[in-house]
């Protein structure tokens, strides 16, 4: 992602871009999604990066382990 669209927040715009590296299987179950290198990445403040996260998170995508980072979460269990 190389330029943001003016009209959309950004965190939404990076959730997404995650998102589709989730579905696309670039970011696998158990993979590490780093802030620092999100906020490198995208060149914005690392709130923005933990309000993208955080809506990962609420919609299931990932799991936080405080002091250990955010990872993509496992296929769900039946």
């Amino acid at each position: 992602m190389t330029a943001f669209d003016p009209t959309r927040p950004k965190w939404e715009q990076i959730a997404a871009e995650i998102r589709e590296r989730i579905a696309s299987g670039d970011y696998p179950p158990q993979h590490l999604v780093s802030e620092v290198q999100l906020e490198a990445e995208f060149g914005v403040a690392r709130g923005t990066i933990r309000k993208a996260t955080a809506a990962l998170r609420h919609e299931g995508l990932l799991i936080t382990t405080r002091g250990m980072g955010s990872f993509v979460a496992g296929p769900p269990t039946e």
